[in-house]
């Protein structure tokens, strides 16, 4: 495992395209899996500072490494590029800059499909619901919050009963890094065991 620290953008990403190809070899298979959630529910009241933030952590470093890794995969004639969504930039739910933030994710995950399709690289994006894991957002707010409002809004929001758990997710994205997968594009997958109400 390489650690590297960038800004969207900055030269030192860049730097951690190269290191990863002099260490590891050819970048084939892009995971951009980040996020994180600022301002509130309401688009008025979230500050543009917050919008910049949140799209800067959710859009832009996933921008930014594509741009960079894309154009080799179409040299090589194959790649697979996968972006870690949200069923929330699919439908209604969450702060307005992370429903914009991961809204604009399958847009880009779905104009780039298309446009490097004929290069044998794919573009896909995932959109996981209410994924459950230690020091995640719904760990913190199964911490902050009574058994009773917890349990509410799992009966509310969740028809398995359950939240989810990232195995699944992960197994979705290896499906989509691998040979498999070869006539699938553009798509956005959801996995959040029906918790979403959208129907494409």
């Amino acid at each position: 495992m390489l650690g590297h620290i960038c800004r969207p953008g900055d030269e030192n990403e860049s730097a951690l395209s190269s290191k990863v190809e002099s260490d590891l070899g050819p970048i084939e298979i892009l995971v951009n899996n980040v996020g994180g959630s600022l301002g509130t529910s309401d688009l008025v009241d979230s500050s543009l500072k917050d919008f910049h933030d949140v799209m800067d952590i959710n859009l832009w470093s996933a921008v930014s490494l594509m741009k960079l890794v894309v154009p080799k995969m179409q040299q090589r004639g194959w790649g697979r590029v996968i972006n870690i969504s949200s069923i929330y930039g699919r439908e209604y739910g969450g702060t307005a800059p992370y429903m914009t933030a991961k809204a604009a994710m399958i847009a880009a995950s779905k104009h780039s499909g298309m446009t490097v399709a004929k290069d044998g690289v794919t573009v896909n994006s995932v959109a996981p619901g209410s994924i459950l894991f230690p020091g995640g957002s719904w760990d913190r707010f199964i911490e902050n919050n009574t058994t009773e409002a917890v349990n509410e809004f799992i009966e509310r929001n969740l028809p398995m009963g359950r939240f989810g758990w990232p195995a699944p997710v992960g197994a979705t994205v290896a499906f989509l890094a691998s040979q498999q997968a070869d006539l699938i594009t553009g798509a956005c997958f959801n996995v959040d065991g029906g918790q979403s109400h959208n129907l494409f």
